[in-house]
């Protein structure tokens, strides 16, 4: 597989941690490894030059000079090449001592161009380098010779940034994929590696729902009245919303099933699979944050990316901010299972043929509008009927009937009537269908009992009790009612775009849940996990740090002024702790304690707490399904398994 790994080193840490993964490598994979090291001698010729003037007078006649700088010369090249000799001998004898083929390698120039010129000139299988160098200071991110380097080549590329012993580091291996053929090379890759170094494999996918609603919500508000007239930023919005976005999480998902069949029939692989939505390079950085994985394994391009671009901005992002070791596949590999063939339902000839009426440039959206409404009502051949049927909800293939439609709708539309849609949410990938509920997702693929219908009437109670609601009216005029409480959460997220962003995407996740109120647990999931991701990319950000605080002691100043008629126990409070701060904690803690009185108990212990409080959840599903458990479900995972460990 790593048949010749070339190795740069420098004698830094990171550089030390190179040679130790290129040795356990090679001994795993038979290789033969090259270690490089680069010295500047004419650079210090240069420098020399320019300091001739502050020499003494006795060395400033010509012949002298001219002596001088020869001396300087040969001293500077024997010892930078002794430096570099040094530096490469701890490599060799590590190789001598495990019967490793060596070659070491000392050209003379500027460091990053010499090495891409040795990689590209040559028949390397793998690249292994440091991620920072010996001029590494606190707050660097990416080495300026990596990060040039990387840039100029096309071999694949493992950049180190663990410098622990390699037995003593944990995780699995994260693979980012995208359906770009890199993305899959890069997981045959990542399956190869994970079976030598006995390490687990998850594919990862992220698509973007959010992405088109801020760039509308930001235009409309600067385009003249002739402008938004062209757009029609309102139907595209409802477009998006009825077929783009599902179409958006189908196509990801897709390539997640392929990356599922490529593990299992070309490597015998049970391969685990998720999917995300929002900004791709920040949610694998977030979700790598949360799983700490031992490598991410990341296309040098992706799917969008002009063949001759260098490097991918989400890869390139990645490989700055990851905090683990990144490998990047340069290699390609187209798969040989088609998405179509992996679709659980066939078209008549009759229905391809009406199909490809339809305009060319929506043919694609049109059909993975028409699948998604197949799949919801359980059907296993596409026939015309259904077509027509489908063509009827969301067809783009009727775009201006469909738009004129709308128009009308948003122009008499005062609220958005929530209680005239019935909406389904999937308990596993969040996906939401309206007016009946789905046989079967069209994004993960789960049976139709997973979905959960959404109660307005009982979200309607909660924001009445959060202070009462008020409405907005969204840039497409849409109108939204927001609770007191979520209106206050927002104004703690921090003026400028991110409020803004933050906002949108509160919007767009109520619009595509149909949610016509928003509540403050609603908002708080959106706020909690964008601050969070933003103050962990910008640790220095003063303001995010304050957000941070506030909500750290707005829980401390919660906890600190319990009050009860009853005693708890500790492990009670803690149970208590786990439901969200706020309205949801309060009930919560009423709903205990009421039920203890009725028991006439005076102390509420553990068991009681917890039976009480599952019991109540069935009370959630009724507002939200179950969107609004997973957090308390992820942290009552998370405590759970603080706990095993303790034991």
């Amino acid at each position: 597989m790593f048949k010749k790994i070339y190795v740069p080193v420098d004698n830094s840490d990171h550089s030390d941690a190179s040679v130790n993964f290129a040795v356990e490598f090679a001994k795993k994979f038979q290789s033969q490894l090259v270690g490089s090291h680069v010295y500047a001698a004419k650079m210090h010729d240069v420098r020399f030059k320019q300091m001739e003037y502050t020499l003494p007078e006795e060395y400033q006649d010509e012949a002298e000079l001219e002596k001088q700088r020869r001396i300087h010369d040969t001293l500077i090249t024997m010892g930078l090449q002794l430096i570099s000799d040094s530096y490469l001998e701890v490599m060799k004898k590590k190789c001598a001592e495990n019967d490793i083929p060596f070659e070491a390698k000392m050209p003379e120039g500027k460091h990053f161009i010499k090495l891409a010129e040795d990689i590209q000139g040559s028949d390397y299988d793998l690249v292994i380098m440091g991620a920072l160098g010996m001029g590494a200071v606190k707050d660097s991110l990416l080495g300026g010779v990596v990060e040039r380097v990387v840039r100029r080549i096309e071999t694949d590329t493992l950049v180190v940034r663990n410098i622990e012993e390699i037995h003593e580091q944990k995780g699995h291996i994260l693979v980012g994929i995208d359906g770009s053929p890199e993305s899959f090379a890069g997981l045959k890759t990542a399956i190869r590696l994970g079976k030598a170094f006995d390490r687990q494999v998850e594919a990862v996918g992220v698509y973007d729902p959010y992405l088109h609603y801020v760039v509308f919500n930001s235009v409309v508000s600067v385009l003249t009245e002739r402008a938004s007239k062209t757009f029609r930023f309102k139907e595209q919005e409802q477009l998006h919303e009825e077929v783009i976005d599902t179409g958006l999480a189908k196509i990801y998902q897709s390539h997640l099933e392929i990356a599922r069949t490529i593990a299992k029939e070309d490597h015998n692989y049970d391969l685990k699979i998720t999917l995300l939505d929002g900004k791709a390079f920040e949610k694998i950085l977030q979700y790598a944050r949360k799983t700490e994985p031992w490598m991410l394994m990341l296309g040098r391009i992706g799917v969008h990316s002009d063949p001759d671009m260098d490097i991918g901005s989400n890869t390139e992002n990645l490989l700055r901010l990851a905090p683990c070791n990144v490998f990047l596949s340069s290699q390609r590999y187209v798969p040989k299972v088609d998405v179509r063939a992996e679709e659980t339902v066939v078209w008549t000839q009759e229905a391809l043929d009406r199909m490809a009426k339809a305009p060319p440039q929506v043919q694609g959206i049109a059909r993975t509008a028409v699948h998604r409404f197949a799949i919801e009502r359980g059907h296993s051949v596409i026939t015309e009927s259904v077509i027509e049927q489908a063509m009827e909800t969301f067809m783009p293939g009727r775009s201006a009937e469909r738009m004129t439609k709308v128009a009308k709708e948003v122009a008499t539309q005062t609220v958005l009537d929530s209680n005239a849609i019935k909406t389904y949410i999937c308990g596993d990938c969040g996906y939401a269908a309206k007016d009946q509920q789905p046989v079967k997702c069209p994004v993960c693929g789960v049976d139709g009992d997973k979905f959960q219908m959404v109660d307005k009437d009982s979200l309607q109670r909660v924001a009445d009790q959060e202070g009462g609601v008020s409405e907005e009216q969204t840039f497409d005029g849409v109108r939204l009612q927001w609770s007191d409480q979520a209106k206050k959460a927002l104004r703690n997220v921090p003026r400028g775009y991110m409020r803004r962003n933050v906002k949108a995407r509160i919007e767009k996740s109520a619009r595509v849940q149909k949610i016509g109120t928003i509540t403050n647990e609603f908002a708080m999931q959106i706020i909690n996990e964008s601050m969070d991701q933003a103050s962990a990319v910008r640790e220095d950000a003063p303001e995010l740090k304050a957000v941070a605080q506030s909500r750290e002691s707005d829980d401390t100043s919660q906890e600190e002024t319990f009050e009860s008629p009853l005693e708890w126990t500790l492990d009670a409070r803690a149970r208590l702790n786990l439901v969200p701060a706020g309205f949801m904690r309060n009930i919560t803690q009423s709903r205990v304690e009421q039920r203890a009185q009725e028991a006439d108990l005076t102390t509420i212990n553990l068991d009681f707490a917890a039976q009480v409080i599952e019991e109540g959840r069935s009370l959630d599903n009724e507002v939200l399904g179950t969107y609004y458990q997973q957090g308390e479900h992820a942290a009552e995972a998370e405590s759970d398994k603080e706990g095993t460990t303790q034991e």
